[in-house]
């Protein structure tokens, strides 16, 4: 992978972490469901308008792939996601998410979209080591309601796991933007009556909208497409290394914007989840070349 390439994928992870901020806010008042549903309604609008500017035609002749990537990728763990962070602190949600880079590794070697090598099994252990320093687990009441929201949260990173050579394969022949667009499409169509039924139970705000707008518009409809085009473009291994970055940037904006406390030991498990990247990805780091180096 590029430095390039690497370098838009942190710029993607630190919007994605800024989602736990957002999160945090919306979630109590409007409810996981009405978030999800709203969430993804928004981001749906957003890449529709933009498929209408840029004159991009829907994929309608894919539709049954294009139903499975928003089945992996977005509606069912956006759902399973939702119901475990009623039963488990983010820290333990964020722990298990990064497991799907595990899934997606075995799932991509397994379809043929890329190689499972040893350096590659070496950096996830590292990265899974650096995000557990940096979530810092405590003590949690093993119950089977809890045990159950753990199962719910390995499900849904099993499913993003599924869905990275999926979504790999399908841009080998669809445009990124027809393939963020339908995918969302497919999802809001899955989760808006689940949304609507759970709406009387919302807690409208302003402070709460404003949270889901931006997570909707910017951070689930840009950043996805942004995303699909950078992964294009790298190994599918290379496009899920943001899951060791994005706890990375939700503990550092929790600090800067939230007052949250900031150990030297989530500073030791960033530096591992970015050994983890470069040990995943085959970071090419850039080269300076002093001959041709202007004054």
């Amino acid at each position: 992978m590029s430095f390039s390439a690497f370098a838009q994928l942190v710029a993607l992870s630190a919007l994605w972490g800024a989602s736990f901020l957002f999160i945090r806010i919306a979630s109590p008042q409007l409810g996981p469901l009405v978030l999800a549903g709203l969430r993804i309604a928004l981001a749906t609008l957003t890449l529709a308008l933009i498929m209408r500017a840029l004159r991009h035609r829907w994929p309608w002749q894919h539709t049954r792939e294009m139903l499975w990537i928003a089945l992996t990728a977005i509606a069912i763990p956006f759902l399973l996601f939702a119901w475990a962070g009623l039963h488990l602190p983010s820290s333990y949600s964020a722990l298990i998410n990064t497991s799907f880079v595990v899934f997606g590794c075995l799932f991509a070697a397994w379809m043929k979209v890329d190689t499972l090598t040893v350096r590659k099994v070496v950096g996830c252990l590292v990265g899974l080591a650096g995000i557990g320093m940096i979530v810092q687990l405590g003590p949690l009441d093993l119950s089977p309601t809890v045990l159950l929201a753990c199962l719910a949260a390995l499900l849904a990173s099993f499913c993003y796991g599924i869905a990275v050579p999926l979504t790999k394969r399908a841009l080998t022949r669809i445009e990124p933007l027809p393939v963020a667009a339908m995918t969302h499409l497919w999802s809001m169509i899955l989760l808006t009556p689940l949304a609507i039924y759970d709406a009387p139970q919302a807690k409208w705000s302003t402070s709460a909208l404003l949270a889901t707008a931006v997570m909707g518009i910017i951070t689930s409809g840009i950043a996805f497409w942004l995303h699909l085009r950078v992964v294009r473009h790298i190994s599918s291994t290379a496009g899920m290394t943001p899951a060791f970055m994005i706890p990375v940037f939700g503990v550092l904006w929790g600090h800067l914007f939230l007052g949250e406390p900031l150990s030297s030991g989530m500073i030791a498990g960033a530096a591992l989840a970015l050994v983890a990247i470069a040990l995943i990805s085959d970071l090419k780091w850039p080269v300076w070349d002093a001959a041709n180096a202007k004054p």
